[in-house]
């Protein structure tokens, strides 16, 4: 039997605890919702591997690109991260954004192999200046405003409309190429703009929801700017090594990211190909399980009351191992349906995975920059995986793939679990000790 591990508690269909939003949080939540969507509507995603084969780029061009916007995305991370704890999580926003719109717009000025290389570097610098200064500044935001409970919903409705945006848009990228081919990088672009104009209006926070770092004094923001760099990746290091129940959580959120990540975008084509699932029903397959997906991040609160977020994160982990275990075995339409429960269960696990990981950070410490760090880990093992995934497809061994990443991920995630489980019995034996012993008050003078 699993037990149940200390934190914060989802309950099944009720309110949030606690007062309701106040006009400044709902302002927050509106435009981080906004925000969301639009930096993350990439008009470009269900066609840009046949645009660039129009540009005249060959299949080793074109996964090479992604293999290095990986890389490129783990060395931006801790940069950024730093940087949003420097400058404040909303001017991050707003340059991430600028960046964005920037990028989307390389290939409509020059549709060539440097096009598209400069393309996705600027992507994976946008991304990573927005990846934990975005969930940073909410966290932090609602904080301010004593909201906090509040933060699971607004986390999950942000992905879930950016996802409801996508099904709707995506299926009318073809058109719109149709009449003008640049389209949906143009689009992708004004997206980008729109969510600069979003995280312009977002209100300032107040200095102590800036991410000090350990030991400052009076917000000192000259000094930490006069801080080097690497300093302060080792600072961030060090509330790691000092945090360990943290650090356990970001392993936990590696299998989810990690099997999303490939299963989704790599690996979704390969395998309905493989079941005699037509290109033609791929985008309604997408939209599907986008749908799935949209619906369970917008109700992570459908989750039972009497299991533990960290054990929840477990449970999911483990049925994205199921899933695509099952994959292997079934037809066509099982496949479709097993997509669509994979999608489901990733929904579900992002927002409560992420509140994990935003509660476990504590009050002083650099959250951008800590986020940036279970970031870098995240696309570190995911570059790893699309390598091997690489390898797998071009030996015509999916099933395999498919197989020893179910066993993979479950061996992790258990010992993950087991080593939770140790650590919230130690952290619950110290705390009833102390409990006895402020009980039992001072001990007599002699």
């Amino acid at each position: 039997m699993i037990r149940r591990l200390p934190g914060p508690r989802l309950t099944a269909r009720q309110r949030p605890a606690g007062p309701p939003p106040t006009p400044v949080a709902r302002r927050v939540i509106r435009l981080n919702n906004g925000f969301q969507l639009l930096f993350n509507l990439l008009w470009w995603m269900p066609v840009f591997y046949a645009y660039q084969r129009q540009a005249g780029l060959s299949d080793g061009q074109i996964f090479g690109i992604q293999s290095i916007y990986y890389i490129a995305f783990c060395l931006c991370e801790i940069p950024t991260g730093m940087v949003a704890d420097r400058i404040g999580a909303r001017n991050c926003l707003r340059a991430g954004a600028v960046v964005m719109t920037a990028a989307n717009l390389v290939p409509v000025l020059a549709p060539s192999y440097a096009g598209f290389l400069v393309h996705f570097l600027a992507i994976a610098a946008g991304r990573s200046l927005t990846s934990g200064a975005a969930s940073a500044y909410l966290y932090d935001a609602l904080a301010e405003e004593r909201c906090e409970e509040h933060y699971l919903k607004a986390e999950g409705t942000a992905r879930a409309l950016g996802l409801a945006a996508k099904v709707m848009c995506w299926p009318l990228v073809g058109p719109l190429m149709a009449v003008a081919h640049p389209t949906p990088y143009v689009l992708s672009a004004v997206s980008a703009a729109g969510s600069l104009a979003c995280a312009v209006a977002l209100p300032r926070l107040a200095p102590a929801h800036r991410g000090e770092a350990p030991g400052a004094h009076d917000h000192d923001d000259i000094g930490r700017r006069r801080g080097g760099l690497v300093r302060d990746a080792a600072a961030a290091l060090r509330w790691v090594r000092a945090t360990p129940w943290l650090a356990l959580l970001m392993v936990q959120g590696v299998a989810v990211f990690t099997l999303s990540r490939i299963c989704q975008v790599n690996l979704f084509q390969p395998i309905l190909m493989a079941h005699g699932i037509g290109e033609s029903a791929h985008g309604g397959v997408l939209a599907a399980m986008t749908v799935a997906e949209a619906v369970a991040s917008a109700r992570p609160q459908w989750l039972g009351r009497r299991t533990a977020p960290t054990t929840w994160v477990t449970l999911l982990s483990l049925a994205l191992a199921g899933t695509l275990a099952g994959i292997t075995l079934g037809g066509p339409w099982t496949v479709v349906a097993l997509l669509c429960v994979f999608a489901a269960a990733t929904g579900f696990a992002y927002p409560v995975q992420r509140k994990l990981v935003n509660d476990a950070i504590p009050a002083l410490a650099p959250r951008a920059t800590l986020l940036s760090v279970e970031s870098i880990v995240d696309r570190g093992v995911c570059a790893l995986a699309a390598v091997a995934a690489g390898a797998y497809l071009s030996a015509d061994r999916l099933d395999v793939l498919l197989w020893h990443s179910a066993i993979v991920t479950a061996v992790v995630i258990i010992a993950v679990q087991l080593a939770l489980r140790s650590r919230a019995g130690r952290r619950k034996s110290s705390g009833s000790l102390a409990a006895r012993s402020e009980r039992r008050g001072p001990a007599p003078a002699r």
